[in-house]
């Protein structure tokens, strides 16, 4: 582990490019990680909506999108920045502008305490203080707890680290009520038991990058019918946990047959991938990966219309 960190901090970075107005705009926008931001708002509406029991004000939900995007993005960037040795040398993050030199590291850095600070102030001033102080903490978290202590020391980081993702629900609850309660708390622990089914299939595919760079993720030290196993066993606690938002809520029947309905079928992928782990075959772990992306799509969806219908 140490001689590969030390090859890693030896390294010169990639050269440096001087990219065009619409190339530098993009690399910051690819330091906020989109794709991220996008599952942001998969759940942060429905959220808001069932918060409601109807629709919120299309301020209060534009306001809380414009400061969790920014809050994420911010995080994000961070991410970027103190991963930026390591990027290099995976297939899946060499193309980051920190790697190609479209930005620089100050650039990097400077943009991401700025976009932080602006996304508290943000929610403060347009949502409320309890939002705001959800969105500092979710910050914090992933750049802190995930990024600089738990990454590169244990497997069960993406367990611990996916806490600030769950941040999100408890943000567009707060913004809606200015309290927490036990229905945004089991939507939080629907993505904390997500995280790992959704990201460990990932992991799988990118085992040698992260196995070059020293990163311990699951799937670099245990074997992939082990990796599997963990898969359906979050998948069942993930499924078991969407269910209590029936009787909690409480939620119709509409979001009662989406969430056994995907459910189900999310768990049938993840037996199909261990099945064919046990038995020496590619896995297909990309399968699970994004039908996990498709079962919070689908359940969030649910989650919006319910409360729409049946109020």
């Amino acid at each position: 582990m140490s001689t590969v960190r030390e090859t890693i901090s030896n390294q010169s970075p990639n050269r440096r490019v001087r990219p065009g107005l619409q190339r530098k705009l993009a690399a910051y926008l690819s330091l906020t990680k989109p794709r991220v931001v996008e599952l942001l708002l998969v759940v942060t509406v429905p959220t808001m909506i069932l918060a409601e029991r109807g629709m919120p004000s299309l301020w209060l939900i534009l306001a809380t999108f414009i400061g969790g995007a920014a809050s994420a993005g911010s995080a994000g960037a961070f991410n970027c920045y103190f991963d930026r040795d390591i990027d290099r040398f995976m297939n899946r993050t060499k193309n980051r502008p920190l790697v190609t030199g479209e930005l620089t590291d100050r650039e990097a850095l400077v943009f991401a305490w700025s976009l932080g600070v602006a996304s508290i102030v943000w929610l403060a001033v347009f949502t409320n203080l309890l939002a705001a102080a959800m969105s500092l903490a979710a910050i914090l978290f992933y750049v802190v707890v995930y990024t600089l202590i738990l990454k590169r020391r244990t497997a069960q980081n993406i367990v611990w680290g996916g806490i600030a993702g769950c941040m999100p629900v408890l943000i567009g609850w707060a913004a809606v009520t200015n309290s927490i309660s036990w229905t945004p708390f089991i939507l939080f622990m629907v993505i904390f038991l997500w995280t790992p089914p959704h990201y460990w299939p990932l992991s799988m595919k990118y085992r040698d990058d992260y196995a070059t760079v020293g990163v311990p993720m699951l799937s670099v030290v245990r074997g992939t019918a082990t990796v599997g196993l963990q898969v359906i066993l979050y998948s069942y606690a993930m499924v078991a946990c969407s269910l209590l938002l029936i009787p909690v809520a409480p939620m119709g029947p509409i979001y009662a047959v989406v969430a056994l309905a995907s459910g189900s079928y999310f768990i049938y992928e993840t037996h199909r991938m261990y099945s064919r782990a046990i038995r020496g075959l590619d896995s297909k772990p990309m399968r699970v990966f994004h039908g996990s992306i498709s079962y919070l799509t689908v359940l969030f969806i649910a989650v919006l219309i319910d409360p729409l219908v049946f109020g």
